[in-house]
């Protein structure tokens, strides 16, 4: 299972990557005729042989009943590398629409590949955020203690104590509505990050208190070397294996925090959407009848969150009960060019 988990994880990341070469359209552009037109099928056999990969044309008969008719009399092939894209078609004015199409006619397919690049990148951006601000203030309160460890903790606390989904929903409600895609991306990351830093802190804090006590800092203490090199070059490095697992375990909560936020209208503009924002049309049931494809992106969501899961839960568990609390050989046996 660790395996399958895996190859979802690398697939998603490869999307995410290439989704400009992947994606046949770009996310804004609208096929005008093409209304909630259904998933386009591919044929590679005609007249009782196989043929290279074409499409029939798609008519609109009806749009308020959103019916479509095909015409078999018709075949557009697909075109492979062409014009930056991995394939699309000869014919420019019938859309491939692998997934079907939106409100507005815009490839599905293509606007949920433009959605992993941005859905992960405010996932991951708020999760750099988050391990950074948690392991220096866990590993500053741990090793310095007193005042300094009382009000660290105190925030981290209170951050704690906050209901998380109405706290990131009430910072992001106080920030300008209308933002474009880099600065929003930068303001989810951050917000997230304020909410999810104390439960790295915390942790760090308590493995950095009890390594501080150890012989291995009183050694490099009498050797002059000092409180920042000792917390990063001899005590950060015993919390890795702290931070690995709490990363594992928050980054799949960051995913649906963004898609979360997005479908309540806080979150990636609609012309650079996430996966919450592609949501937001499958909360229409009368579109949704007609439409099922529009879950697509829950679908996705899913897929992700589960590959992450099946990936990394074993080893980083092994990991966290593998990590060292009191010093190991390597750290007994630092010499003094080491310290």
């Amino acid at each position: 299972m660790r395996f399958v988990g895996r190859a979802i994880v690398a697939a998603w990341l490869t999307i995410a990557v290439a989704a400009p070469w992947l994606a046949p359209y770009a996310p804004s552009s609208q096929f005008p005729d093409a209304v909630y037109a259904p998933p386009t099928r591919v044929h590679v056999w005609r007249a009782g042989a196989p043929v290279a990969p074409f499409i029939h044309r798609v008519t609109m008969i009806d749009p308020l009943t959103r019916t479509f008719a095909t015409d078999e009399s018709s075949a557009v092939a697909l075109v492979w590398f062409s014009g930056g894209h991995l394939i699309t078609t000869a014919d420019r004015s019938v859309p491939l629409l692998l997934l079907g199409a939106d409100g507005l006619g815009r490839d599905f397919f293509s606007r949920i590949v433009y959605g992993a690049r941005l859905s992960l990148s405010v996932a991951c951006a708020a999760l750099l955020v988050a391990v950074l601000i948690g392991g220096l203030g866990g590993v500053a309160a741990g090793y310095f203690g007193g005042v300094t460890d009382h009000i660290l903790m105190r925030l981290a606390e209170f951050a704690i104590v906050l209901p998380v989904l109405y706290a990131v929903l009430a910072l992001r409600a106080a920030m300008p509505v209308h933002l474009s895609t880099p600065e929003t991306i930068v303001l989810m990351a951050v917000v997230f990050a304020l909410v999810s830093w104390p439960m790295i802190a915390r942790g760090v804090r308590e493995i950095v208190a009890a390594e501080r006590t150890s012989d291995y800092v009183a050694a490099a203490e009498a050797l002059g070397a000092g409180p920042f090199r000792i917390m990063l070059r001899h005590l950060a490095p015993a919390t890795f294996g702290f931070i690995a697992t709490q990363s594992v375990l928050l980054l799949p909560m960051l995913i649906i925090a963004e898609a979360t936020l997005s479908f309540a209208g806080l979150g990636l503009p609609d012309e650079s959407p996430g996966w919450g924002t592609l949501l937001q049309e499958a909360g229409n049931l009368g579109a949704l009848g007609t439409a099922p494809w529009l879950l697509a992106p829950a679908a996705a969501l899913f897929s992700l969150v589960l590959g992450v899961n099946l990936s990394f839960e074993r080893s980083s568990l092994g990991l966290a009960a593998n990590t060292p609390l009191v010093p190991t050989s390597r750290h007994g046996t630092h010499d003094r060019a080491a310290v």
